[in-house]
């Protein structure tokens, strides 16, 4: 018996959908994915980033955004929302209505069980090929840890790590720092893992 073959959408039926939805939801490949929501733990961890960055780019020609921008990897047809998202200069977006990048110049993404696999694999494979993008940010929210991922001249990404509260990450192409302490600033290690989940498929169900 075979089973009901799943709907299939244009990115312009995706973005027409999703601006009308209650829920965030990733588009790839003719699916649509819809996106749980965040722990209050990842929700601390965005907005002390946001806050972290946005301070020092404050006077600055650079604009920091966290989840609610959506980004459009033009190469691959992916759209999707990372948890944090810093343009200079110039921004391109995808039509008029200014609610898609094109060109992140970092992107940041925090872990959980559920999306660590994705956002280390296929995603960051995504994000790579955005010419735009001169850095890559993984921030655990298990542990104090950041993963920073810097593209070289030669195309290949140079990784460093920060596992000390007192610790620093510089972001040379924003000319920016991070102080782990700021990341994980009120941030209990003892409260429950997060709920937010890799996107799952949900078919015609859009935003469920």
């Amino acid at each position: 018996m075979s089973t009901q073959p799943k709907p299939r959408y244009t990115p312009e039926e995706y973005l027409a959908l999703e601006r009308a939805a209650e829920y965030k939801s990733e588009y790839y490949d003719g699916e649509i994915f819809a996106m749980a929501g965040a722990s209050e733990r990842h929700v601390s961890i965005v907005t002390n980033l946001v806050m972290a960055l946005g301070g020092q780019l404050k006077s600055r020609p650079c604009r920091v955004y966290s989840a609610d921008m959506r980004v459009n990897v033009s190469a691959t047809g992916l759209y999707t929302y990372p948890d944090l998202a810093v343009v200079c200069g110039e921004r391109h977006f995808h039509d008029k209505h200014q609610d898609t990048l094109l060109n992140p110049g970092v992107l940041i993404e925090v872990l959980s069980p559920s999306t660590e696999a994705y956002d280390r694999g296929k995603k960051f494979s995504h994000y790579r090929t955005l010419d735009s993008l001169a850095e890559y940010l993984l921030v655990s929210q298990e542990e104090p840890r950041v993963e920073h991922y810097l593209r070289q001249p030669d195309g290949d990404w140079l990784l460093h790590e920060a596992t000390r509260l007192d610790g620093t990450v510089s972001l040379p192409t924003i000319q920016c720092e991070l102080s782990l302490a700021d990341v994980y600033d009120k941030v209990e290690p003892d409260e429950a893992e997060s709920t937010h989940h890799a996107p799952r498929d949900v078919g015609s169900s859009h935003g469920a």
